[in-house]
């Protein structure tokens, strides 16, 4: 199991597969979200009681917080390695595909979303479970109204709206080039499987998008 750690191939593989994991996650977090357009309760019961300081809950978190470990650092690994490869022509590919900004900004976007994240914790999650799990005074009950007081800024509202846009661009080429690596890269199916990241990205980044500015332009909780 050494080459996951010490080869090039290994490295690309589980930076493919957690990325993957996390885009599952993604799907299911931003699905969730959409609960709070329609209602505040649903939401509630979704966060607090399927998802709040339970056993269940706490192994999850844990299990993503590994999956995003790993992403992060092999993400970094492969980018040092890339950088002392090619030098000062650090886009250089052997492929005569032409390489988009998104491939060629893979880090910096990283970089920018991990920042957001630390935010987005903050924010959320250090209120809610985290101070429930420790016990420290002043945990929420109440995610759907803690997100609506959080998106009633507009400032936090621009801020996640820059990181769901710069989300789009890391998974228009992170959806397909984590499947390539894993070995779905016939020439056939690669075209098709690009168009589907793009669309699927699309979906993703638009379900996060519209629910700061929906909760902060009021329209939110509409069936009450």
């Amino acid at each position: 199991m050494s080459w996951l750690i010490k080869s090039s191939i290994g490295r690309k593989f589980v930076q493919s597969i957690s990325g993957l994991f996390l885009i599952l996650f993604l799907l299911f977090h931003m699905s969730m979200n959409l609960v709070l357009i329609f209602s505040y309760d649903s939401y509630n019961f979704i966060a607090n009681e399927v998802l709040g300081a339970n056993w269940w809950a706490v192994a999850a978190t844990g299990v993503l917080a590994l999956g995003f470990v790993f992403h992060i650092l092999y993400g970094v690994f492969l980018t040092l390695q890339n950088r002392k490869a090619r030098g000062k022509d650090r886009y250089a590919s052997a492929s005569k595909t032409k390489t988009t900004w998104s491939s060629q900004n893979m880090f910096v976007l990283g970089l920018f979303i991990l920042l957001f994240l630390g935010l987005h914790l903050y924010q959320m999650w250090y209120q809610m479970q985290f101070k429930e799990l420790l016990g420290i005074e002043g945990f929420r009950h109440d995610s759907a109204q803690l997100t609506a007081e959080v998106f009633s800024s507009l400032w936090v509202v621009i801020v996640y709206e820059l990181a769901f846009l710069s989300l789009w661009f890391h998974l228009t080429h992170g959806f397909w080039s984590a499947l390539h690596t894993v070995g779905w890269n016939n020439t056939v199916w690669m075209k098709r499987i690009k168009v589907i990241g793009n669309v699927f990205s699309t979906i993703v980044c638009l379900g996060f998008a519209i629910v700061p500015i929906a909760v902060y332009l009021g329209y939110s909780n509409l069936l009450g």
